[in-house]
């Protein structure tokens, strides 16, 4: 530290602890204020130039240090000053005070804390660059934090001294006049009459909505630099238009409908999207009818001695589509067109923050909701397009099953695939770049379901990265890296790519606008991209690409969309529940012990074995657990994971206990049928309370019980006992 910042720390320090030391805050109260009230008002009428300066002053020096105060300060100033010279006073002062503890943030502690935490402050230091006056201001004008942390956190980044002063002055004005206000009246005060003033109530009610008041500026503000540029219509056609018709459009357009707003719904494709024609449908279907041959090539578990099964590969893909057409009524245009809903098929395009485009019609609207899906990732591997790979999206075309498959991906989607085709007959084998598959489960979960992949056939090859598709003497190959560094060949006769889906963001506009987006769209936590009109729900903003979480995005988005200007609603993802349908089922809610660890979760685990379930025993199907994270020496349920059959089903008990804030004692106190699977639930809670009984109770329990057998405490003789004894006598 140089002499000169040493000198000025000192400084800084001794008046600091001075005014502690000597107990100065005692001169910033209101009373005091109103104590003295009288001799400062008779002493500014005297000297009123400095009165005003020695005013100035110590409202400086208060807000330059950081000291508690200014609030006081600024009351005092409409009590001495009155409403007009009061404001000036303060304006003056405080926006002074700021900017001398703005640039002494920045003298004493900037070039430090830019060397150590530079890199991680790029992004904070480009956007202050950018767009640092209008971030201040809202920070000023909305008083969310306290203005001495602003003056000085701004301190420590790019913005130029003369744009924060001018910023600050700006920003702290409508606030300074209304606190200023305020003193005015309550130095009229002298019983409680004077209390409920006129006066007096407007500045508390001014007081009490100036938050909401500046929310709705900076919102008109924000609006106001967003939209330059754009014309708006002056009326619209419509209230809302939703790109995209899957999950989170249809639900979307449903609450628009649902609240008679004009409605339109645009889908380029299918309706039902992707869940419904390539994603959970389909999968859903073909995984039934492998689940069944499994059965039968196990039927010894059952009690059968032999069965067999005799099955057409292209019978099962038919059924899978019409499976797909039994359920796309509920999806298609004309349930949505019977509730209201104009539903277009073409290509949308949006032009502005109030037009899209459909194939050269112009549709106005008042707010947009993009619910734009995903697609396929397709990796760049070398050679990859020599051969007719599959995806998730078109491996439903099949009608001829592969005699040897690989399946490239190690998360849900490779993961039911690769159990479905080896059921059905195909020689596959798993390729996972990571050291495990399923990896945003624990071990020992994804070691489930390897052990029992591997029994069944499956050759799952994990830290295994694929370099290239070759042809050797024309048959496919895939080229991995193993785990030591070495190489290894897999002939192949399809390969099915399943690394997971990437957000489609090219092709409707987003480019022409500015929408930020990087692998998803950018946006709030109400779900609004950079026009507070545009919102966004589903696969194409993240952060979790799962049909029901699209649906429960899409309420947050619609409702936001139609009714933000009246209230607003921040998205909700704090119980979000999935599940990967391989055989044994996994199902997911909250933590689990992996995703604990990352975030610092302090936790402890009851694990239920759900092989000593009686129906599990039944069923033949007694294996898997029920594994709960609670809080240290609570019953409060931080996550839930469950291995075994019908997981998912299981795991709505647990998701609705955490969703309400209920603990394991209510749902072991809660009476579950008997024989079923969902007693797992109520006896992982009876494993969690068994581990917490109260020892030192019981201890003293267990001398009452020895003291009632030795005959302590004898039962008193009832009222006809007594009178049979004296009919005795």
């Amino acid at each position: 530290m140089t002499r000169s910042r040493f000198v000025l720390l000192f400084v800084i320090v001794a008046a600091v602890v001075a005014f502690f030391a000597f107990d100065l805050g005692r001169y910033f109260s209101l009373d005091y204020i109103k104590d003295q009230q009288a001799a400062i008002t008779g002493f500014y009428e005297a000297n009123p130039v400095g009165t005003a300066l020695g005013f100035v002053a110590i409202y400086v020096a208060v807000t330059a240090l950081s000291l508690p105060g200014a609030v006081i300060l600024t009351l005092a100033s409409g009590a001495i000053f009155g409403l007009l010279v009061g404001t000036v006073l303060a304006s003056i002062a405080s926006t002074t005070g700021a900017t001398l503890a703005f640039l002494i943030a920045r003298f004493l502690l900037r070039d430090t804390v830019q060397a150590k935490y530079g890199k991680r402050l790029e992004a904070i230091n480009r956007g202050v660059e950018r767009d640092g006056a209008f971030y201040l201001f809202g920070l000023r004008l909305v008083p969310a934090f306290p203005f001495f942390v602003i003056n000085l956190a701004m301190g420590l980044t790019p913005i130029k001294t003369a744009t924060f002063a001018v910023v600050s002055w700006a920003g702290m004005l409508f606030g300074t006049v209304v606190f200023v206000n305020a003193g005015t009246q309550l130095s009229q005060v002298s019983s409680l009459g004077d209390i409920a003033s006129p006066g007096l109530i407007g500045s508390f009610v001014l007081l009490g909505i100036f938050p909401l008041i500046a929310k709705k500026v900076m919102d008109v503000i924000k609006a106001k630099r967003v939209y330059k540029g754009w014309d708006k219509p002056k009326s619209f056609d419509r209230n809302l238009v939703v790109i995209g018709g899957g999950a989170a459009g249809l639900v979307s357009a449903y609450i628009g409908a649902v609240t008679r707003a004009k409605v339109t719904l645009i889908e380029q494709h299918k309706m039902g999207g992707d869940c419904l024609n390539y994603g959970c449908v389909p999968s859903k279907a073909v995984l039934r009818s492998a689940k069944l041959l499994s059965h039968i090539s196990r039927s010894q578990d059952f009690g059968v001695r032999a069965a067999s099964a005799d099955f057409d590969f292209a019978e099962i893909m038919e059924r899978v589509q019409q499976v797909i057409r039994d359920i796309e009524p509920h999806d298609s245009p004309e349930r949505y067109e019977s509730m209201g809903v104009e539903v277009i098929q073409g290509r949308a395009r949006i032009t502005s923050p109030w037009t899209v485009e459909v194939d050269g019609r112009v549709l106005t609207t008042r707010a947009i909701v993009i619910a734009a899906g995903a697609e396929p990732l397709v990796p760049p591997i070398p050679g990859l397009d020599q051969v007719d790979y599959l995806t998730s999206d078109t491996v439903w075309n099949l009608r001829e099953r592969p005699d040897r498959l690989v399946v490239l991906g190690g998360g849900p989607i490779g993961s039911e695939l690769s159990q479905a085709f080896a059921r059905l007959g195909a020689e596959v084998t798993q390729v996972e770049m990571a050291d495990r598959i399923m990896g945003k489960e624990d071990p020992e979960v994804s070691e489930a379901v390897v052990e029992r992949f591997r029994a069944e056939g499956i050759g799952v090859r994990t830290g295994h990265k694929g370099k290239a598709v070759e042809l050797v003497d024309g048959q496919p190959q895939l080229l991995v890296e193993t785990p030591a560094g070495d190489e290894e060949r897999i002939p192949f006769d399809r390969i099915l790519l399943a690394l997971g889906r990437k957000a489609r963001l090219s092709g409707y506009g987003l480019e022409e606008l500015g929408i930020e987006a990087d692998r998803t769209i950018v946006a709030d936590d109400f779900l609004r991209t950079k026009y507070p009109n545009i919102y966004v729900a589903g696969d194409v903003a993240g952060p979790y690409q799962f049909t029901h979480t699209a649906s429960h995005m899409a309420w947050y988005a619609a409702v936001n969309a139609l009714f933000g200007q009246f209230k607003r609603f921040r998205v909700d993802y704090s119980v979000v529940p999935w599940a990967t349908f391989t055989d044994p089922e996994v199902a997911h809610v909250g933590h689990n012990e992996t995703s604990a660890r990352e975030a610092g979760v302090e936790y402890e685990v009851t694990t239920y074995g759900i092989d000593d379930l009686d129906r599990a025993i039944a069923d033949s199907e007694a294996h898997g657990m029920v594994k709960v994270l609670t809080v240290p020496g609570k019953d409060k349920i931080l996550g839930v994971t469950i291995v075994g059959e019908h997981a998912a089903e299981l795991l709505a008990e647990y998701t609705l206990a955490m969703r309400h804030g209920l603990g394991l004692n209510k749902i072991m106190g809660t009476i579950h049928v008997y024989p079923t699977l969902s007693e797992a639930n109520k006896y992982a809670a009876g494993q969690w309370k068994n581990a917490h009984k109260p020892e030192g109770v019981l201890r003293w329990v267990e001398r009452f019980h020895d003291w009632r057998r030795k005959g302590g405490g004898g039962d008193r003789p009832s009222v006809s006992e007594v009178q049979a004894r004296e009919v005795g006598h």
